[in-house]
């Protein structure tokens, strides 16, 4: 796993909090009810230098590190879990093209200017993204790409994807490839009418013959697993982990003020004045506050290098996952009728919530992962000979 240092001092979370409050939030009841891309709350975030975070400050980015990553998701996240959502598979993109993607690209995010995201799950290896089935073939100076992406955010509305596909002809099971959205032969293949985060444009996205130059490869062939191991995947772990948090503190918010304003009139009291309320709210946000806990510990065990770094990027997703979605139905449960409504936004942060948990890798899938490590056991089993 990478070990990135973190850096003090930017004022971007200030700018961050004011494109939410003035773009992000007035917009999220809108682009989740119908389901379009949030594209002005993107568009500000790139004026406010949100896309470059991850950007070196060689090519004009901020420099930034994973805690600046899960602060600024945890921002977003909490007025609008598409909008985090979108912006995060950018930071998952963002860090391997960092380390491996061309100059002019790279300049180009660090000036708001590209968005970029991630197109590894398939159709017939679903959320194992670790497996591709897409095929990538040798063409004189140029490759030619098939495949059938499965899910990709942003599909349709991001610049640029980060590719998987079987190596061209070296051993290992991924190549990465940095493919722009516009490539002939690449299309959007279906819509997006999803149960929440309905404006991130979760498409799947074909590959038909799409050619791309030879220089579009990122790394070495057949090392793709390995750079999205140590590169795409703590960023997207952390950052989700974040993202979770974000719509936990946000669905905390909305009982906290939904309790102490509303009355029992014949009690002449509010519903944070009863015993049992208030109890179950005390439940929820020890909940709330262990995840904070769980994400500050990963981020000081990347921060250090610490030995079970690796152990805590795999958990910190399925603690965060499973704790939003635990926060989530207790706070239905809690405001009751009135969160059924839309109008408290509890429910629509209720159906945001469940993504996580499903999104690759799956909670089952990084349980299996964290007993493999825990137990002195390899990430993936040999292939078959």
């Amino acid at each position: 796993m990478t070990t990135v240092p973190s850096r003090p001092g930017s004022d971007l979370p200030g700018r961050v909090a004011t494109v939410v409050a003035e773009t992000i939030a007035p917009a999220a009841v809108a682009v989740d009810a119908n389901g379009t891309f949030p594209r002005e709350g993107i568009e500000a975030l790139a004026r406010a230098g949100a896309l470059g975070l991850l950007s070196s400050p060689d090519v004009g980015g901020a420099g930034g590190s994973l805690a600046d990553v899960a602060q600024v998701v945890e921002q977003v996240a909490t007025a609008d879990g598409s909008t985090g959502m979108v912006l995060l598979m950018h930071y998952a993109a963002t860090a391997v093209l960092e380390a491996h993607g061309p100059e002019d690209v790279r300049r180009s995010i660090a000036r708001g200017e590209h968005l970029s995201t991630l197109a590894f799950s398939e159709a017939g290896s679903r959320s194992h993204f670790w497996a591709p089935l897409s095929t990538a073939t040798a063409d004189g100076d140029r490759v030619r790409l098939d495949a059938a992406k499965s899910w990709v955010t942003s599909a349709g509305e991001a610049d640029s994807y980060l590719w998987s596909s079987r190596p061209l002809a070296a051993d290992g099971p991924m190549t990465l490839w940095l493919v722009p959205s516009a490539t002939p032969g690449v299309a959007v293949a279906g819509e997006f009418d999803g149960v929440g985060l309905r404006g991130n444009s979760s498409r799947p996205v074909r590959a038909d013959g799409a050619s791309v130059p030879a220089s579009a490869q990122l790394g070495p062939d057949g090392a793709g697993l390995d750079i999205a191991l140590g590169t795409a995947l703590p960023t997207f772990l952390v950052g989700n982990a974040a993202f979770s948090l974000g719509l936990m503190e946000a669905l905390l918010a909305d009982a906290a003020a939904h309790l102490t304003r509303t009355r029992l009139e014949h009690l002449g009291q509010t519903l944070a004045q009863q015993p049992l309320t208030r109890g179950e709210f005390a439940r929820l946000k020890l909940v709330v506050d262990g995840v904070r806990a769980f994400l500050a510990d990963t981020l000081a065990a990347l921060g250090s290098g610490r030995a079970d770094a690796t152990l805590r990027v795999l958990e910190v997703k399925a603690v965060a996952a499973e704790a939003s979605s635990e926060v989530a139905d207790g706070v239905m449960k809690l405001c009751g009728g009135a969160a059924f409504r839309k109008e408290l936004g509890v429910e629509r942060r209720f159906r945001d919530s469940l993504a996580a948990r499903v999104m690759a890798p799956t909670t089952a899938a990084l349980h299996d992962f964290v007993g493999r490590i825990a137990l002195g056991q390899p990430l993936f089993d040999e292939p078959a000979a």
